[in-house]
């Protein structure tokens, strides 16, 4: 009995001890990870930032540059998907299916070099990220003279990188606001109304 207890004694020592150092590398690989998202992000985003604010170039150039620096952190398919839904998208054909995401991403890039289009005097404050679950929120501030708005930035990890699948602004989702306006179609309408919709340029 005396034997057996001392047994069971280090058993639960080294069972302790693997969990608070599991629990401990845990933490410790959390917050290399959001530190790699953070940097990767503001890399990103300032890259970008670089390539609006050049004089030699004009828009479209500068447009293409931005996509172009920004199609490797974002994962436009995964958005796509998301904005549609479950609901609608197992529905689809191949074909629909390959034709909603190729209209949908070409409104995606447009809408974030519009919107990094905007930015002139402002700073770009990148919060301390937050980790849920598997993802990791990075909170941002842009700030100006006049006002100020936040920013969250919501990234998976993809293989051996961070990817971008959703941005809030001011607490409102863009992926959210998307769905509520593609569901508010296909309730009315059609996946051929809602791709005709998307084919369509936004009136500014």
């Amino acid at each position: 009995m005396w034997k057996i207890t001392i047994f069971r004694g280090i058993t639960m020592r080294r069972m302790i001890f693997a969990v608070l150092a599991f629990l401990l590398t845990s933490q410790i690989a959390w917050s290399d990870d959001k530190n790699t998202a953070k940097e990767l992000l503001t890399n990103n985003i300032e890259a970008a930032l670089a390539v609006l604010q050049k004089k030699d170039i004009n828009q479209q150039e500068k447009k293409e540059q931005v996509i172009k620096i920004a199609e490797p952190i974002f994962d436009f398919h995964l958005m796509a998907k998301l904005a549609l839904g479950r609901k609608y998208w197992q529905d689809l054909s191949d074909k629909n299916r390959e034709k909603f995401v190729d209209l949908f991403v070409a409104k995606l890039k447009a809408t974030y070099v519009d919107k990094l289009s905007f930015y002139t005097d402002q700073k770009i404050a990148y919060e301390t990220p937050v980790q849920k679950g598997i993802k990791i929120y990075i909170p941002t501030k842009v700030v100006s003279k006049d006002n100020s708005f936040a920013m969250l930035f919501k990234l998976y990890k993809s293989s051996n990188t961070w990817k971008i699948y959703d941005i809030e602004i001011e607490g409102v989702s863009l992926i959210s606001t998307y769905r509520s306006q593609f569901y508010d179609i296909l309730s009315k309408g059609t996946i051929d109304d809602l791709l005709l919709k998307l084919e369509k340029p936004e009136t500014k």
